[in-house]
């Protein structure tokens, strides 16, 4: 298991030493704007402000591809994970693919 504690956008986790690289893990999702919320995130731009509907479907997006990333690494034998990015790509209007990526790998606590 990768507790959250043990995922880092350093190259590093503090208090421990990465023992073994096992390998780029990533969580790929793709996901569409429903017709319903289009219609209620165009009524929200009209007023300006925080669109909700689109702030939830993002983060929705974001913590499902990070969850698979997790579970790559899990399937790795990885205990943590390194330089943690993400990246979306619109890949046709109202479709965007959410990337969670890192480098999985094995990490010991630091002697002190």
């Amino acid at each position: 298991m990768v507790e959250r504690h043990m995922v880092s956008t350093a190259f590093e986790i503090p208090g421990y030493t990465v023992e073994q690289s096992l390998g780029i893990a990533r969580g790929i999702i793709v996901r569409s704007r429903s017709v319903v919320g289009s219609i209620g995130a165009s009524l929200q731009t009209i007023f300006g402000g925080n669109i909700s509907l689109y702030t939830s479907l993002c983060e929705r997006a974001r913590e499902d591809a990070y969850e698979r990333m997790l579970a790559q690494a899990v399937g790795f034998g990885a205990n943590g994970i390194v330089g943690m990015r993400y990246d979306a790509t619109e890949v046709a209007p109202g479709v965007t693919e959410v990337l969670c990526y890192g480098t999985a790998v094995l990490a010991r606590p630091a002697a002190a």
